[in-house]
């Protein structure tokens, strides 16, 4: 038997600084013995609970199902325990197939050439019984295979969603510096926005905070574009069980009601942008996009804004982004009455600049970028917005 086949034992893969929140997201899924690790979570499930992560999630990068694991100190090892797997039970001679591989305090200290040496041991066990190997793909394989080796202790998993699950579909055009999905969706989770007050985004960009609020309130499972998982490849992968898990999940969706979700942006190429991502998701239509800056809205009372505003990536654009994030926090104390504002920022020490305090702060990784979700909250009447350092 494969190693999760004994025990249910699955890797959920997350985002940098979102442990403890994908944990608690597959807890809600129905993962159980949930165990934090770095960069990821422990769990069990059974294989219902399987497809629902992967359908479902909208924080977790991917889940590994663990087909072997072993004590790998040499290359030899590494190709002699390959082959124990009847990879023809998996996948066939017809089919591609990609390795991605990490290793970490172990004698075998270079990832691609050990991916290098699993690819060889996989084609070679093809080659043995069949007398042709399947080919590798890099861009768009059938199956993806995970090796990872740490203090010597090696695993080999399926990866059983595929392709990244941060890649929801409804994104093929982005604008500079995009925002993962995964950590658009864990904003909104924090924001704690339900629907009840008006949710805008003054400077949307491409919309991926639009379009996961549209999500979020919609009930659109995060996978309801895909059509293809790597869990199509698990031996006991059951397509009735599947589709049953489609069917219970989309048709809990509901439509969005006019006036809930708006965005802007001072661009009118990026709204373009974020008008036809947003299309390619259902209720898309009651979604009010405008091409203007945020200065040329007089007021936005009682609502909750949500934004990723530009962090200056570029040499030279400091000064420039540091006034940016001024007159942003002018505009929240001055026209935004009882408005509790989301600001998330790659570049940390700019929440100094918008003038006002944080009453939350919580870090979160946006690719490479060790950025930071701030809360500001803009009080009405006479308890205004609070000034100070932070």
């Amino acid at each position: 038997m494969l190693e999760y086949q004994t025990n249910n034992n699955y890797f959920a893969q997350v985002p940098g600084q979102m442990e403890e929140l994908c944990e608690t997201e597959l807890k809600e899924l129905g993962a159980q013995n949930t165990r934090v690790s770095y960069r990821g979570v422990y769990f069990t499930a059974d294989i219902q609970t399987l497809y629902r992560i992967n359908y479902t999630s909208r924080l977790i990068s991917r889940v590994l199902a663990p087909l072997i694991i072993f004590h790998c100190r040499t290359t030899d090892a590494l190709i002699k325990k390959s082959k124990k797997i009847k990879w023809e039970e998996i996948f066939s001679v017809d089919n591609t197939f990609s390795i991605s591989a990490s290793v970490a305090k172990s004698e075998i200290t270079n990832s691609l050439y050990a991916s290098q040496v699993l690819k060889d041991g996989i084609v070679d066990y093809f080659r043995d019984i069949f007398g042709r190997r399947p080919d590798v793909s890099t861009t768009d394989p059938d199956v993806r295979l995970n090796l990872h080796i740490e203090k010597d202790k090696a695993v080999i998993s399926l990866d059983t969603s595929g392709e990244s699950l941060h890649k929801r579909g409804y994104r093929l055009l982005a604008g500079e510096a995009p925002m993962q999905e995964t950590l658009a969706a864990a904003i909104i989770r924090l924001s704690g926005w339900d629907g009840e007050k008006p949710l805008w985004d003054p400077m949307c960009g491409s919309g991926t905070l639009l379009c996961e609020a549209l999500m979020h309130y919609c009930r659109i499972p995060a996978q309801h574009l895909r059509e293809k998982f790597g869990f199509f490849f698990l031996p006991e992968f059951d397509k009735t069980g599947w589709q049953k898990i489609i069917t219970e999940y989309d048709s809990q969706m509901r439509p969005l009601p006019a006036g809930i979700i708006s965005g802007s942006d001072k661009s009118q190429r990026v709204i373009k942008v974020a008008e036809e991502n947003l299309s390619r998701l259902p209720y898309s239509e009651t979604v009010k996009l405008g091409g203007h800056p945020f200065e040329h809205v007089k007021e936005f009372r009682g609502g909750v804004i949500v934004t990723n505003p530009p962090y200056g990536i570029r040499l030279g654009e400091r000064e420039e982004v540091e006034v940016l994030y001024k007159e942003f926090g002018d505009f929240l104390k001055q026209r935004c009455p009882g408005t509790t504002a989301f600001v998330y920022t790659g570049e940390p020490s700019l929440r100094k600049s918008i003038g006002l305090k944080t009453s939350m702060r919580a870090p979160l990784v946006n690719g490479k970028l060790e950025g930071i979700l701030m809360k500001f909250e803009s009080y009405e009447g006479s308890r205004k917005a609070k000034y100070g350092s932070n």
